[in-house]
């Protein structure tokens, strides 16, 4: 009977790829807006065209005006961070102790803002800007932060402007007659010390990372803090005592998601090695497949829908290179690579905790 009704669900699933309705126009939607923001993100002269594409994707709603609030948030948060990082990374970024010290404090805010819910898209993206541009200035101090904040900023206004641009467009004609349930508001909560102490762990294990690097020199070690902060957002009701369980759960989905993404675009990047002439074409068209089935599987019903996300954002690392005739798997490795290294330094201090709270309630009377 179990296997009925997973073959079932999986039935279910598929027939919905190939019905017309609100889902279907909803995975159009991010096609579309991401093939705009890749334009967009050329004529801006990006350094990472796939984050430009990335935010084109994860702006998008089922309105125009559900898309503009967030693409506005998405926007403010990214400039709060990058100020922030004018500010300090020239001051911090030559000394390990200082640079650790600065980003477990931002980030570790930055992580109990965005769970507290009112504007928490905004709050996670001054953590995560001043992250990737402080992680940034250490793999290449030769650069000028001027540099990396510039990019930074063209690269999350290239793609929310194409999102919303499209957006505004479907609004206007098929969300007339598909449209989407409005989504509902976030909740908003006042101090939590649960949320705190959560978010202080994170911090811990961002700490980490720019001790890591002067030992090691991991490239593309910004992911891991990406990796870190976004996998510390668990439902404040799944925190409890310790957030060991559900971030446990959320980074396999991370892991099953990432792993398969780059199966899926490795094959069309052999594909697109096998001529010149049609290397651009399969590259597109696996994007664009790749975004419609992981945005299929993130609007779905089933555990999986925050491994669709993942799934995404390795295709989009590796099928959309700033340069069509340079297109390979090792950026997308790399960045992979920065990933499995923020996972591996998050669980240990998750684990650590929750042995803590175990050991703590067997001596409690």
């Amino acid at each position: 009977m179990a296997d009925d009704g997973w073959y079932q669900r999986v039935a279910a699933e598929v027939r919905a790829v190939f019905t017309t309705g609100p889902r279907l126009v909803d995975e159009l939607e991010c096609v579309a807006s991401v093939l705009l923001a890749i334009v967009f993100g050329h004529l801006a002269d990006v350094q990472n065209i796939s984050w430009a594409a990335f935010s084109g994707y994860m702006v998008m709603r089922g309105h125009v005006s559900e898309s503009l609030w967030r693409g506005a948030l998405r926007i403010i948060g990214t400039l709060g961070g990058a100020l922030l990082a004018f500010l300090i990374v020239p001051q911090v970024w030559h000394s390990p102790a200082a640079t650790a010290a600065v980003l477990a404090l931002i980030g570790g805010t930055t992580i109990y803002g965005a769970l507290m819910g009112r504007h928490s898209y905004a709050r996670l993206f001054v953590g995560l800007t001043f992250a990737m541009i402080l992680m940034d200035k250490l793999e290449h101090p030769q650069h000028v932060v001027e540099a990396f904040i510039s990019t930074r900023i063209r690269e999350t206004a290239a793609g929310t402007l194409a999102c919303i641009l499209i957006s505004m467009i479907s609004t206007l004609t098929l969300r007339q007659r598909w449209p989407s349930l409005p989504s509902p508001p976030p909740p908003r909560f006042s101090w939590l010390p649960d949320a705190a102490r959560h978010a202080s762990q994170g911090a811990i294990a961002l700490a980490i990372l720019p001790f890591l690097w002067a030992a090691f020199q991991i490239p593309q070690l910004s992911q891991g803090a990406i990796t870190i902060m976004a996998l510390m957002l668990i439902p404040l009701s799944g925190i409890g005592k310790s957030g060991f369980r559900p971030v446990s759960r959320r980074i396999a989905l991370r892991v099953i998601g990432c792993a398969s993404g780059a199966a899926f675009a490795a094959a069309f990047l052999l594909l697109a090695h096998v001529s010149t002439y049609l290397a651009t074409p399969v590259l597109i068209a696996g994007m664009a497949l790749g975004v419609m089935l992981g945005r299929h599987i993130e609007n779905g019903k089933s555990a999986f829908a925050y491994g669709g996300t993942q799934f995404v954002l390795v295709i989009l690392v590796t099928l959309v290179p700033d340069s069509y005739l340079n297109a390979e798997l090792s950026p997308g490795i790399a960045r992979l690579t920065g990933s499995l290294v923020g996972i591996l330094l998050l669980l240990p201090v998750l684990a650590g905790w929750h042995l803590v709270v175990g050991v703590m309630e067997k001596r409690s009377p």
